[in-house]
């Protein structure tokens, strides 16, 4: 896999079909791309599409998530907690995310807070919502299930997986009745 620089300077990876941009030049094979302020398509344009708030209180993982999501061509917003993410969604002068992706324990407002808010608000209630978090217990499972999140990912996740969750419901299409069922305790 090569690598080039992002816009913040960190190493991302550069695939076949997208590369990052900045302020640099992105060595891709043997050609030397020319980067400005906006990611450049050079393969196949038909990857994903769309919006997707990026909420986590750690940003190692919303880099990870953004740098994965803009390499298939979606458009980020991040924020780091539930009442930063409540706060773009609530600016109307701002799109609606297709997708929004949370982590469930963050300060200030988690990421249960955030989704029952969300899904209280008929404005947003509609947008597929994706848990991405460590916290993996059965009553969490459970608790995202009831909560009606439409996908539940466990931290360390592959990030092709997520994308092709977030890519599904940024099409529109169920994810197999979105939370896995949770396993009874014992």
């Amino acid at each position: 896999m090569e690598w080039g620089r992002s816009t913040e300077g960190e190493s991302v990876p550069v695939g076949d079909d997208r590369v990052p941009v900045g302020d640099d030049r992105v060595p891709v094979g043997d050609d030397r791309v020319p980067v400005g302020d906006d990611r450049v398509p050079v393969g196949d344009p038909s990857g994903g599409s769309g919006r997707v708030l990026v909420c986590d209180d750690t940003e190692q993982i919303r880099r990870l998530i953004r740098v994965n999501l803009e390499l298939e061509g979606y458009e980020v917003v991040e924020a780091e907690d539930g009442q930063a993410a409540l706060e773009i969604l609530w600016d109307t002068t701002r799109p609606l995310p297709d997708v929004i992706t949370l982590d469930a324990i963050m300060p200030r407002r988690d990421g249960w807070w955030t989704v029952s808010t969300i899904r209280a608000d008929p404005r947003l209630a509609h947008i597929p919502i994706v848990m991405v978090t460590a916290s993996v217990q059965n009553s969490d499972r459970l608790h995202a299930e009831r909560a009606a999140v439409d996908g539940f990912v466990a931290k360390p996740f592959d990030p092709g997986e997520l994308l092709a969750l977030i890519g599904a419901l940024a099409a529109g299409k169920s994810v197999g009745g979105g939370v896995e069922p949770a396993q009874p305790l014992p």
